[in-house]
């Protein structure tokens, strides 16, 4: 069974026969949505990096008829301190454990294929040590961590316009503008810039020692016309991705737990 593309597949809208289907149709990828519930300063819902990685996902599997697993909304924001009410942060290894627990659901139904589609910056180490043991563990699983701000050199250029250390910066803004306009507190955008102190910085540090208000950029330079043009290549670029990931193939089929015999 090929689901239609006209509109996008929610796994938690299909009946266990449907899903059975689906991976009898061929179809062994999923989409998982990951994002975050944290601080995204005074004009931004505390939403946003789920609210992304969701209508990202949701956008893709309209293209490409690839289901879309219920969207992750907690995160890694450590790094976002208790300073500004409304973050609610995961330990790294929650989310590790959690990803790996999922997939090992999903390759028991048959999908071996993951592309996780990530909202926040600060979930990509427990992600990718996520992914290292699901490797280890499924040898012919194929996963990939797509975070929706390095999808492509353009995209990146977008995000990274105002800020190298950005967050809830122009390139947010304009995407919450465009598709998630509740999302937004306009009278607060124009106060909201607050500049990136980390050039030189030897350390990483936590948000509440590099921003004032949680904000790290120009969201006063957000335009809706500019979201929109934004999700339009984040779509465009993930929806090149998935299309490859659907038939790709490991260049070599060499077992991973079987040691070379000489």
């Amino acid at each position: 069974m090929r689901v239609s593309a006209e509109k996008p597949v929610f796994w938690q809208n299909l009946t266990w026969e449907e899903i059975s289907r689906l991976r009898q149709s061929g179809t062994d990828l999923c989409l998982l949505p990951v994002g975050a519930t944290e601080q995204h300063g005074p004009h931004l819902g505390v939403g946003m990096d789920t609210c992304i990685a969701e209508k990202l996902a949701a956008a893709v599997s309209c293209e490409t008829g690839v289901p879309v697993l219920p969207v992750l909304a907690y995160g890694c924001s450590l790094g976002h301190s208790r300073r500004w009410p409304g973050t609610i942060a995961l330990q790294p290894q929650t989310v590790m454990n959690l990803l790996v627990e999922i997939f090992d659901w999903l390759y028991g139904a048959g999908f071996k294929r993951l592309i996780i589609v990530n909202g926040h910056v600060g979930n990509a180490a427990p992600l990718r040590c996520a992914l290292e043991i699901i490797r280890s563990r499924y040898d012919d699983a194929l996963v990939r961590i797509c975070n929706v701000a390095e999808l492509s050199p353009r995209v990146r250029a977008e995000f990274f316009a105002d800020a190298v250390d950005w967050h809830a910066n122009a390139a947010e803004t304009a995407l919450m503008l465009a598709g998630a306009p509740e999302l937004v507190r306009p009278e607060k955008i124009a106060e909201a810039d607050d500049e990136d102190r980390t050039a030189g910085l030897v350390f990483t540090h936590p948000v509440n020692r590099t921003s004032k208000n949680g904000v790290t950029g120009f969201p006063s330079r957000a335009t809706k016309a500019q979201g929109e043009n934004l999700f339009r290549m984040m779509v465009e670029d993930l929806g090149g991705i998935i299309r490859a990931a659907l038939t790709e193939q490991p260049p070599l089929n060499q077992k991973y737990s079987t040691a070379v015999s000489i």
